[in-house]
């Protein structure tokens, strides 16, 4: 890690082979990587997630038989992990919004 880049901090989930292939491991670590140094990551790679509070995003990793995402929030200080999961549908599912949201304000606290 480069004197500039933030830290990762992990508030829920881990990214690792398995249940991800190897590809998509490489893949999650080099997007985390581009957002540490300081990147903003455009679609297709990440997009906005406002229902779970500014700074939120969702990080896009198409694996060879699933889609998976990584919730995070860009810090001044951190890029924060709040949720690792198998996307199995078009919309986030709520309990996963839920959580995210409940870990931020404990995170926050």
């Amino acid at each position: 890690m480069g004197v500039k880049d933030k830290p990762l901090v992990w508030l829920h989930g881990e990214v690792k082979t398995p249940p991800l292939s190897q590809a998509a491991r490489i893949e999650a670590g080099f997007l985390l990587r581009r957002l540490q140094r300081g990147e903003k990551l455009p679609l297709p790679h990440s997009r906005p997630m406002s229902s779970i509070g500014p700074r939120c995003h969702e990080l896009r990793i198409n694996d060879e038989k699933a889609t998976w995402r990584i919730i995070y929030r860009i810090d001044p200080d951190a890029v924060v992990i709040l949720e690792v999961f198998k996307k199995g549908t078009a919309k986030t599912p709520k309990y996963v919004v839920d959580q995210c949201k409940r870990r931020l304000r404990l995170y926050d606290e």
